[in-house]
């Protein structure tokens, strides 16, 4: 879950939608488009498909909010990664590929020496059987083509958090101005085929925390949706 200070509430398969609503407005002569294309973009979109189930049931803070997927215990967080791959199977070897390697590279750099015994364990065997897994899906592959693939999927990741908390910043390169009250976002150097790029989800709105985490899904299940989006223009 992605907790903005305003208290709206963006779920981890929203952003990644908008990742892959970057994903299908993305390339030029100097942003090459993926290919292959259609499996790129359903690998985008679904990149966060671990965090379905516990989007709908987030743990909750102190406060009684959803915690942020930042905040998650360390061991939620592994088995939540590795459910992810194995859901994206019946739609897709290659996007199963995909997904699988954007979680393993967010653990790659993850310092497991200070980890208490049992969490680093855990991400090691989570690790180990997504190499193996790795190794099976990408059978056949280009690995070159994979590894480009991975890259953009992190990158439209990346772009689509700032969108979601209204952040400025560089992405692989790409300057981001940082949304006002009218939500327009500029880039540079532009990266999108259209002229013009818009991209949106839906939040939800949270006007209490609960005692629990029962509660706290009753609550997250009745509040109301928020439509946002981004119109994305050259910088």
């Amino acid at each position: 879950m992605l907790v903005r200070p305003d208290g709206l509430l963006i779920s981890q398969p929203a952003h990644a939608w908008i990742s892959g609503q970057l994903a299908r407005a993305w390339g030029n002569e100097a942003f090459p488009a993926p290919e292959p294309r259609e499996v790129v973009c359903l690998a985008a979109e679904q990149h966060d498909v671990g965090w379905a189930d516990a989007d709908l049931v987030p743990l909750p803070d102190p406060d009684g909010r959803p915690r942020s997927f930042m905040a998650y215990p360390r061991p939620a967080h592994v088995a939540i990664w590795g459910g992810a791959a194995p859901r994206m199977l019946a739609q897709s070897r290659y996007a199963a590929l995909l997904v699988s390697l954007h979680g393993t590279s967010l653990y790659a750099s993850v310092d497991t020496s200070g980890q208490p015994p049992e969490v680093a364990d855990a991400i090691a065997g989570y690790l180990r059987a997504e190499a193996e897994l790795q190794a099976v899906l990408s059978a056949g592959l280009d690995a070159e083509e994979v590894e480009r693939n991975r890259k953009l999927i992190a990158l439209w990741d990346r772009m689509s958090l700032r969108l979601c908390h209204e952040q400025a910043g560089v992405v692989d390169g790409i300057t981001m101005s940082a949304a006002g009250d009218d939500r327009v976002v500029t880039m540079a150097p532009w990266p999108f085929s259209a002229d013009v790029v818009q991209v949106g989800c839906e939040a939800r709105r949270l006007a209490r925390g609960a005692t629990d985490q029962e509660e706290l899904a009753a609550l997250l299940a009745a509040a109301p949706w928020v439509p946002l989006r981004w119109v994305i223009r050259p910088g």
